[in-house]
């Protein structure tokens, strides 16, 4: 009988050869790279990275708003006793849009004066809703968007000190009280009124402060904090604030149109100055803490210059 011995399978020969050391485990190169690339891993899941950001003290931002407020007003009264140059200034601006040729404001004063209601509605929007706006948008941003807060705040301080700048520099009485515009002192006329009826002797307000317009100014940084902070696809409508200010304070005779363009021209060198957090690209429909075993490491949401 024939006892020839076989030849060992090739199959188990090659079984045991020995593996590469790195085959079965991931080098400690890997792992640097995934936590290098995970900075919000700890968050809770679905979190936003700027939900995460560190919030600055409430106290320390209160003390410095009140500040830059009480700053602001004290700088608006030095602007008083003024009037000659308030009113001669008025006159160079009333001039300078008819040579631009913007639109007349009185057009939109008269589409304002078809009803008591309408422009009772105007006045009141002018008086009420500037600060407590402004003040809903902060407080939001510091609540859910530390990061953006912090941004917004310095973009809102750099067009409030330029703007107290400019009416310092060139006080000017607004088309309510140009003769030659023609226009209504609607809320005189109508009310409620924020000024008193003698610009001249005003403690409250300096009503010859009137380019840049930081009624518009706020509202248009209102909008675009609020378009950069989220990200609704209706977040585009939040332009209707600037809008809606802009036809107020033309129609009420508060502002010219040259007011809000200034205004715009500040915010935009603010805003490029002033760099907003911004992350970096990821895959859509990924969140923090539900990536699947085995999924390939991918760059996540980072805030990037979100320092205070």
């Amino acid at each position: 009988m024939d006892s020839r011995t076989e030849p060992a399978d090739s199959a188990s020969e090659s079984a045991s050869e020995p593996e590469p050391p790195d085959a079965a485990t991931p080098s400690a190169a890997s792992h640097d790279t995934a936590a290098r690339t995970r900075p919000h891993a700890h968050a809770r899941p679905g979190t936003r990275p700027d939900d995460t950001a560190a919030r600055p003290p409430l106290l320390r931002e209160l003390l410095l708003v009140v500040g830059l407020f009480v700053v602001y007003k004290a700088g608006r009264l030095l602007a008083t006793g003024r009037t000659d140059e308030a009113f001669a200034d008025a006159h160079s601006v009333w001039g300078w849009e008819r040579s631009l040729r913007l639109p007349d404001e009185g057009s939109v004063q008269t589409a304002l004066l078809h009803g008591d209601t309408l422009v009772h509605l105007a006045n009141t929007y002018y008086a009420t809703v500037h600060f407590p706006a402004t003040a809903a948008f902060l407080v939001w941003l510091y609540l859910r968007r530390p990061a953006h807060y912090v941004w917004a705040r310095r973009i809102l301080a750099l067009v409030t000190a330029a703007a107290l700048a400019g009416h310092l520099a060139f006080p000017l009485a607004p088309p309510r009280l140009l003769a030659e515009t023609g226009l209504v002192d609607t809320g005189q006329v109508y009310g409620p009124t924020v000024y008193g009826a003698h610009p001249a002797a005003d403690a409250l307000a300096n009503q010859f402060a009137a380019m840049p317009s930081l009624h518009f100014g706020w509202a248009l940084m209102v909008a675009i904090g609020l378009i950069t902070a989220t990200r609704s696809r209706l977040r585009a409508l939040w332009l209707l604030h600037p809008l809606l200010t802009l036809l107020v304070i033309v129609g009420t005779a508060n502002h010219y149109w040259l007011d809000a363009i200034v205004a715009t021209a500040l915010l935009c060198v603010a805003l490029a100055v002033v760099h907003p957090p911004h992350r970096t690209a990821t895959a859509p429909g990924r969140h923090l803490g539900h990536e699947p075993a085995g999924t390939p490491v991918r760059d996540l949401p980072e805030l990037v210059g979100a320092g205070r």
